[in-house]
């Protein structure tokens, strides 16, 4: 399996966050969306990241209802200097686990940060970004808001997630934003049309989540009742059968390249421009591993043309979410 021979080159987060690695890592997997994680191996996982060079995390206050930022406080315990956090908040959950709603008003949103903070173990976060679109709350409330914690020191950055191209001005008018958080992979591509377009004039960077699509393009599939991925459309019945081709249409291409589908899929992402960093969810240091090699992985324009002919736009049969989630997606109108 190839893992990176030199070191790996900075990307930045727009045209006004900081120099990171080429992938981040993302922790929702940890705390329980995919099933039982190993709480020892997720912190393990999370400092072989540091020790690759890894130095962008993500998390989100949701996730695991508190449990992931307490999973990766112990984990980066005397190593905050190594990392930059980005933290989403906003997700409203009840004690059911249900998801109730979202709510990015200032006062809230000022909120969850001192719990964030408490939680993390420290005194300030790299990016942070509201996690929906609160249709109750213009945008530039809530990101003036968070440039108030800029200004205090609370916060280092301002982020979005998975808005669309209104929104996106309406944010930078009122303070520069880092990045965007959007899924983007192989099989969603519709960020390309009208969203990356808009990012690349303002200046803004991309930070892809789901370049795997939560593992359709490693032959993955959903291990239990407690994955949440049984209830989503790219995984049930016909659409899972359809999807299965053309994973192994990516696989036959990885193949000649004597690599994994996750490292092509992932080497696919890094090769659309250099504004995109790639968030890989590895829960485990195998899977961290993998990941990396993808590094190592030189496409030329003729295999990016290979591998989107193979896994064109639109192959992947269904909706990234099921149907009313994606009526909330403001990234999607």
């Amino acid at each position: 399996m190839p893992a990176p021979s030199q070191p790996a080159r900075s990307r930045s987060l727009g045209a006004t966050g900081p120099a990171v690695f080429p992938l981040a890592l993302g922790c929702m997997g940890m705390s329980g969306m995919y099933g039982p994680a190993d709480e020892q191996e997720s912190i393990a996982t999370i400092q072989a990241a540091l020790d690759a060079g890894v130095n962008l995390i993500d998390t989100g206050d949701f996730y695991g209802f508190g449990h992931n930022e307490l999973l990766l406080g112990r984990a980066l315990r005397g190593r905050r200097d190594r990392v930059f956090l980005s933290v989403k908040f906003g997700a409203l959950r009840g004690p059911d686990g249900a998801w109730t709603g979202v709510d990015t008003r200032p006062v809230a949103l000022k909120n969850f940060l001192a719990y964030t903070l408490v939680r993390l173990g420290v005194d300030h976060v790299d990016v942070y970004r509201p996690a929906r679109l609160d249709p109750a709350v213009p945008i530039e409330e809530t990101v003036g808001a968070i440039a108030e914690l800029v200004k205090a020191g609370y916060v280092r950055h301002v982020g979005l997630s998975e808005v669309g191209p209104e929104t996106i001005r309406r944010a930078h008018a009122v303070h520069p934003i880092a990045d965007l958080q959007i899924e983007y992979s192989l099989a969603s591509r519709s960020p390309e049309a009208k969203i990356f377009p808009v990012l690349a004039e303002l200046g803004v960077g991309v930070t892809a989540y789901g370049v795997l699509s939560r593992g359709l393009l490693s032959g993955s599939r959903p291990k239990g009742p407690g994955d949440f991925r049984a209830f989503l459309p790219r995984f049930q019945g016909d659409a899972a059968s359809a999807n299965a081709q053309a994973v192994e249409r990516l696989r036959a291409l990885a193949a000649e390249k004597g690599i994994t589908p996750s490292q092509l899929a992932i080497a696919w992402a890094l090769a659309k421009g250099e504004r995109i960093v790639p968030v890989v969810g590895a829960r485990t240091r195998a899977q961290l591993q993998e990941s990396l090699g993808a590094l190592s992985v030189t496409l030329s324009p003729a295999d990016v043309a290979r591998i989107e002919e193979a896994v064109p736009a639109g192959a992947i049969v269904g909706p990234r979410y099921p149907s009313e989630q994606m009526a909330h997606l403001d990234s999607e109108r």
